[in-house]
Order: structure tokens, then sequence, then C-alpha cells
């Protein structure tokens, strides 16, 4: 009789962790899915707000350039066009600021991803 307690005793023990382990990965399963519908919600809003700074992060420097010019070639006029220079100056600095938004967002959702990946 004292074996089958025994058993008895180790089965609950070995069901106990098995009960365990599931509620952990059911658990993680929930967070994940709770996350994934506060996130739906905002994705198209998201989206356009990372258009909208890809968007300015190279209309500003490029205005401002072109700005800037014009007001170098009115002040003192000469045979270079300030306005074209600092147009093309402004654009590359656009283009390497968006590329720097458009890069720190690709690896914040890598590590949102990889995040999920060790919670499962």
């Amino acid at each position: 009789m004292t074996g089958t307690g025994g058993d008895m005793a180790e089965r609950e023990r070995v069901s106990s962790e098995n009960n365990h382990g599931l509620s952990e990965k059911i658990g993680a399963r929930e967070s994940r899915k709770i996350r994934v519908r506060s996130s739906r919600d905002r994705t198209l809003w998201h989206g356009l707000g990372a258009a909208g700074i890809v968007g300015w992060s190279v209309a500003v420097p490029t205005v401002s350039g072109v700005l800037l010019g014009m007001w170098i070639d009115r002040n003192w006029p000469g045979d270079l066009s300030w306005s074209l220079a600092l147009l093309l100056g402004g654009v590359a600095l656009g283009c390497i600021n968006a590329w720097y938004w458009v890069n720190q967002e690709s690896r914040n959702i890598a590590k949102d991803e990889t995040n999920e990946d060790t919670d499962q």
C-alpha cells in the first residue's frame, strides 16, 4: 500500500508541474493577444504618423536649404546658385534623416518581435 501512495503522490506532483507549465503558456498567449488587440487599433495612426515623420524629415531641410540659398543669392550675388546647392544639400540631409527614422522604427519592430518570441 505504501508503494501505491508514493505513486499517487508522484502522479500528483507531475500533474501539478504540468498544470503550472500549461498556465504559464496560457498566460503568455493571453498577454500576447491583449498586446495585439491594443496595437491593432493604432496601426493605421501609427503608419500615418511614420509617413508624416519621414515626409517632414525630408521636407523641412529641403525648404530650409532653398530659403537660405535664396537669401544668400539675394544678399551676395555670384556665379554659384546657392539656392540650387542648398536645395541638394537639404534633400541629402533630409534623406539621411528619413533613413535614420525608418531604421530606428525597424529596430523597434524587430525588438518587439524578439520579445514576443521569447514570451512563448
